[in-house]
């Protein structure tokens, strides 16, 4: 007797920055290659790809599972509205480092000075990307004795970029990681501005680098970590002495990519938007006869 075939669950990544085909700074291969060999180590998730939101409306209604990789890439109205019914219905969405960014303005005409928009995507992903310092070294902060921290040590250090979120749905929201930082030690002309420091909470040091929250019968997972470039998408001037003595940029920078609780929380994470779960919306059928 043949063993029975597993659950197929839907899944959809998308990994890619703006124009579209750009790196945006950042390895795109790295992090898709990535993603994709950690899903594939159950054999029952079926994973398309896309490089950005512009098709969702094809992928979405068959997947239990999202997962972005992004660097300039925002839900239009329209894809934002079906992202939200999709979580709605039970869809979870696992979002990556600048998945919390995408579209920046210019300043006074200055092209070196530019802000972040803020958009209905960043909403109903629950928190919005301010800035972040050089690259750097850094202590992370772990609450303990959740299914998406589970064999996490209580902290750990990473290079990674230190990313800068005011949280939007905090109430509702569970953090997951943490770090401290007072202030933004961005130099003069580094970075994006902003008028005022919402990332900070209100203990004056504490920024959340991690959070779940509930949407309907849904959820979302933000993990700030994540920055990682070779040389051809390194677009980072500078790096803090933490990385490199001498502040110059590593021509290869894998970060947290390379660090086992980074690699634990992936794993987790995969877990968590791809359990069973009754009623929910993208459960796959078995493959159709040719």
């Amino acid at each position: 007797m043949s063993a029975s075939r597993p659950e197929v669950v839907g899944v959809h990544v998308v990994v890619g920055g703006f124009p579209p085909g750009s790196p945006a700074g950042h390895d795109m291969d790295l992090a898709r290659l990535r993603l994709l060999g950690l899903l594939a180590e159950d054999p029952g998730r079926r994973t398309t790809v896309a490089s950005d939101y512009a098709d969702l409306e094809r992928w979405l209604p068959g997947s239990r599972f999202l997962v972005t990789y992004v660097a300039g890439p925002v839900l239009d109205e329209p894809g934002n509205r079906l992202l939200s019914e999709w979580l709605d219905a039970g869809g979870r969405w696992l979002a990556l480092h600048g998945t919390s960014g995408g579209k920046a303005v210019k300043l006074d005409g200055d092209r070196r000075r530019r802000a972040m928009v803020r958009s209905p995507h960043h909403d109903t992903l629950g928190c919005f990307f301010l800035n972040h310092p050089p690259l750097c070294r850094f202590r992370v902060e772990v609450s303990t004795g959740h299914e998406l921290t589970t064999g996490l040590p209580s902290s750990f250090e990473v290079e990674d970029e230190l990313y800068l979120i005011e949280m939007l749905d905090l109430a509702s929201s569970q953090v997951l990681l943490t770090t401290e930082l007072a202030r933004d030690p961005s130099p003069p002309g580094f970075g994006f501005v902003y008028e005022r420091d919402t990332s900070v909470q209100p203990d004056g040091r504490t920024r959340v680098l991690g959070y779940t929250r509930s949407v309907g019968s849904g959820g979302v997972t933000y993990l700030a970590l994540g920055h990682c470039h070779g040389p051809a998408s390194n677009t980072q001037p500078f790096v803090d002495t933490s990385v490199a003595s001498d502040n110059r940029t590593p021509l290869v920078f894998h970060g947290s990519w390379d660090a086992a609780p980074f690699q634990t929380l992936l794993r987790n994470a995969m877990a968590w938007g791809t359990a069973p779960r009754s009623g929910t919306v993208g459960a796959a059928t078995a493959d159709r006869p040719g």
